[in-house]
């Protein structure tokens, strides 16, 4: 999960499992990559502008749903909602991602549907995964080929998901911090957040989300 690219600022922006990730199962009907991509990401730089761009996701996802909320002021439940048809060989490791986040916390909701607030997409790209914003209130994740057949595939699924959600990297963290994508190295298969990320999530679906609410009344 190298970068995340936002076009707000036409910035490119490492994201996610950058040096290894773990042996992950083929994607199934996924062609091989061209011959000059390389065989592994180059490594996460930390810089400002990749924890700005991951923020910028975040925004634009909360401000879609805030917008869906507002005009349906009576649905309490904060419910995202995406789009798998544009990753169809990545149905199960987003399925896979989706009851992990589901069944670990309990303010926000992911669920497949039409009028999505964000999308999946498949495809090969040398920076690997990443998610990406028009910042107007939609974005995607782009999972890579290539990345996904030699690391954890639901393990760079949920970890891209968990942008979606508010969380940032955190590559010098431990394998049991999902967010540490490839820090921990090829022998971390884990992909589900801890009790700090879920807390975080949880946090952020409660307190900044009526932040974005009320926004949207402006």
């Amino acid at each position: 999960m190298r970068h995340l690219r936002t076009a707000i600022a036409s910035a490119i922006a490492g994201l996610g499992l950058v040096a290894a990730l773990g042996t992950a199962p083929a994607v199934s009907a996924a062609p091989a990559p061209a011959a000059s991509t390389p065989a592994t990401i180059a490594a996460y730089n930390g810089s400002g502008e990749n924890a700005a761009a991951n923020r910028a996701f975040f925004d634009a996802v909360m401000k879609s749903v805030a917008e869906k909320r507002a005009a349906n002021p009576g649905v309490l439940a904060v419910t995202v909602t995406y789009s798998t048809a544009s990753a169809p060989s990545f149905r199960t490791q987003i399925a896979n991602s989706t009851r992990i986040w589901n069944s670990s916390v309990s303010n926000v909701r992911l669920q497949e549907g039409s009028n999505a607030d964000f999308t999946y997409r498949e495809g090969n790209d040398p920076r690997g995964s990443y998610a990406s914003t028009n910042g107007h209130g939609r974005g995607f994740i782009f999972l890579d080929y290539r990345q996904n057949q030699q690391y954890n595939s639901t393990r760079v699924t949920t970890h891209e998901t968990g942008h979606v959600l508010g969380l940032p990297d955190t590559y010098s963290g431990p394998c049991s911090q999902l967010m540490s994508g490839g820090g921990p190295g090829p022998s971390c298969t884990n992909a589900q957040p801890d009790a700090n990320e879920r807390s975080r999530v949880n946090y952020l679906w409660q307190n900044g989300f009526a932040a974005a609410l009320a926004g949207t009344a402006s």
